[in-house]
């Protein structure tokens, strides 16, 4: 796992920088601290930043081909590349080192752009052609692995694998992005392809991006998509497939020259990497959970069952409410906005694994897998009301029971009924954004000034599922908004958090979960397997019975979560109500009268506001601690 940079002079032959590639290079340290690397010539300098982790001595990088024409600056990890190497070597290659990186250089000589069709892996590269004089970039199928670029209008193309990199270049426009501001308050996170500046983006899950010099602007395309379809029906069949192939994914992944441990947070996907681990392996395995100081959102109980039955190394640390001085660190750890409250215990537990192992496993994926969140179970629901009302009858009769019910925050969810009814209102996609935005449409409308809002020109969140749902059409319910996870909240929040809790202690974590062959095996399986009335993840539960504890498997589903709404009425609330009365509204952004409201509205406990509030508060630390240094950076260079 490692860290990538890179300039490159699309339009003539002009001199790199040394100290601006080596700048953006450093500023990556935390992901490679085991060495650093730059490769220059006239009109293209690449910088990596490496973790050693597979041929700790012949694997540094960037990497130059034998005959000099390629060149690779890599981020990831390609399983297979074993049996890559073997199928090379039969076509000619002749390798020099035992690295996944050298196999990208003789693949792309042997099969070009198509090389990445052959990659089991996680990664993001960028390959350097002399002879085509071409850029090209990669990244993994699922958006394990992250890489942000821009096109300047001087005509360079530069990229990295973080934001923070790119924000050292001096000629980057640092200009905030309205949509992203509104997708950010509308997801928590923002969706790929956009990022919180203008004329920056992330390079989507299972894309390509080509440059060749003298092009006025890159080219990208999709060699990649999750397909949905229900041909495996047969339980049996499957539930013996499923272990099998569960099986080789994570032998497939504890392939590392380095010490290797597991996440095990007490749920079912953790608790199942752990078991196929212990499958066959000498030694005791290394397993990392963290406690809370509030017991109900502690799993540390089931997650000790799992390493008692497999005789782990169990490590348990605690997260308690003097996690949140960690604030300002998350801001700069994510370079964007980023509101997911679960990044604090990560990188609580990615801390305390770095201290044992360099490389760990984790359960992600196994929920957009199997239709495992409660909201899949919800959408279901939905959809089956929605099939049993004609569509002209479904705003006149729930919109107006929408209306009327009262609005209960702080109620179960049985007696949550109003947002209920107003998703019913609306079609499959809208009614599913409701159930996954941190606040509504209205309210997001209040929050905003009225110049702000004239910025946005009419665009709304909405926008970001639709486009998905077009590439989705015909599916079942199910299956469409796990579709709509896989495009937006797995590669925007889940690998998001990991990748840069992990980065910053120097831990390189893997996802057998996520490997695509699986996926695409997932994918296949009759909705009506993962989902059985009130049960998600029937089939992958059902499969793991003989290897997983009972009560680990069928209880509540906690999550990663951190007790928010009374940090934010005790701990955090003069911090926000300074951020919500000064800063934010310094922005011309947000309108303070709004912002007040509702932090005393969820004081004094008359709505449940904890999400948007702790989101205005991580806008304000990015604004703080990211954009205002970036810029002080540049006056200063």
């Amino acid at each position: 796992m490692c860290g990538i940079a890179g300039i490159f002079d699309f339009r003539e032959r002009g001199p790199i920088r040394r100290s601006v590639l080596g700048r953006m290079t450093g500023s990556l340290a935390h992901r490679g601290p085991d060495g650093q690397g730059l490769h220059i010539e006239p009109g293209l300098g690449f910088g990596h930043r490496r973790l050693s982790i597979i041929d700790l001595e012949n694997g540094r990088q960037p990497m130059v081909s034998g005959d000099g024409d390629v060149i690779v600056t890599y981020n990831g990890e390609i399983y297979n590349f074993r049996e890559l190497r073997k199928e090379l070597q039969g076509k000619g290659a002749k390798f020099i080192s035992h690295s996944d990186t050298e196999v990208i250089l003789h693949a792309w000589k042997a099969w070009g752009a198509a090389c990445v069709e052959h990659f089991n892996g996680m990664f993001a590269f960028a390959l350097w052609e002399r002879s085509s004089q071409t850029l090209f970039m990669a990244r993994d199928r699922l958006g394990i692995k992250p890489l942000y670029y821009a096109s300047l209008p001087d005509g360079r193309l530069i990229f990295a694998s973080e934001l923070k990199a790119l924000l050292t270049y001096p000629e980057l426009t640092r200009r905030l992005n309205p949509l992203a501001i509104e997708n950010f308050f509308t997801f928590g996170y923002i969706p790929d392809p956009g990022t919180i500046l203008e004329g920056v983006f992330k390079l989507p899950p299972g894309h390509v991006l080509t440059q060749t010099r003298g092009e006025p602007r890159p080219r990208s395309y999709q060699y990649w998509d999750v397909e949905f379809s229900s041909e495996l029906s047969s339980r049996a069949a499957v539930e013996t497939e499923l272990i099998d192939r569960l099986h080789h994914s994570v032998r497939m992944q504890t392939v590392s020259d380095v010490p290797l441990g597991a996440f095990l947070s007490g749920g079912v996907d953790s608790s199942a990497v752990v078991a196929m681990m212990a499958k066959g392996a000498a030694s005791p395995i290394t397993t990392c959970s963290i406690a809370f100081d509030e017991a109900r959102f502690d799993e540390t109980r089931f997650a000790r069952k799992v390493a008692q039955r497999y005789n782990t190394r169990h490590f348990v640390d605690e997260v308690n409410a003097g996690a949140i001085n960690e604030v300002d660190f998350l801001s700069q750890s994510y370079d964007e906005p980023f509101a997911d409250s679960s990044a604090l215990p990560t990188h609580e537990v990615c801390r305390l694994a770095r201290t044992h192992v360099k490389v760990a496993l984790s359960g992600d994926g196994g929920d957009e897998n199997f239709a495992g969140y409660r909201r899949h179970r919800w959408s279901a629901t939905e959809a089956h009301i929605r099939q049993m009302v004609p569509s002209a009858l479904r705003w006149p009769l729930f919109g107006s029971l929408g209306r009327v019910y009262p609005k209960l925050d702080w109620a179960p969810k049985m007696l949550r009924a109003k947002s209920t009814f107003q998703a019913l209102a609306l079609d499959a996609v809208e009614g599913y954004l409701e159930s996954v935005a941190i606040t509504s449409a209205s309210r997001r409308r209040a929050l905003y000034t009225p110049s702000f809002e004239r910025t946005l020109d009419g665009y709304r969140s909405i926008e970001v599922f639709q486009a998905h749902a077009r590439a989705a059409d015909g599916l079942d319910p199910l299956s469409l908004v796990q579709y709509l996870d896989f495009k937006t909240y797995l590669p925007g929040d889940i690998l998001t958090k990991v990748d840069r809790a992990s980065m910053a202690y120097g831990l390189e974590v893997r996802v057998p979960l996520l490997d695509h062959e699986f996926v695409e095996w997932v994918a296949r399986l009759d909705p009506g397997l993962k989902l059985v009335g009130r049960e998600g993840k029937y089939i992958f539960k059902k499969s793991l019975e003989p290897y997983v504890p009972h009560d680990v498997m069928y209880r509540q589903k906690m999550g990663f979560a951190v007790p928010l709404g009374r940090w934010v009425k005790g701990p955090l609330y003069e911090r926000i109500r300074q951020a919500c009365a000064y800063s934010l509204p310094e922005t011309g952004i947000f309108e303070r009268k709004t912002l007040l409201s509702l932090l005393e509205q969820h004081r004094k406990g008359v709505s449940n506001h904890a999400s948007l509030l702790w989101a205005l508060l991580v806008f304000d630390g990015f604004v703080r601690n990211v954009l205002k240094e970036s810029r002080t950076a540049e006056a200063s260079a």
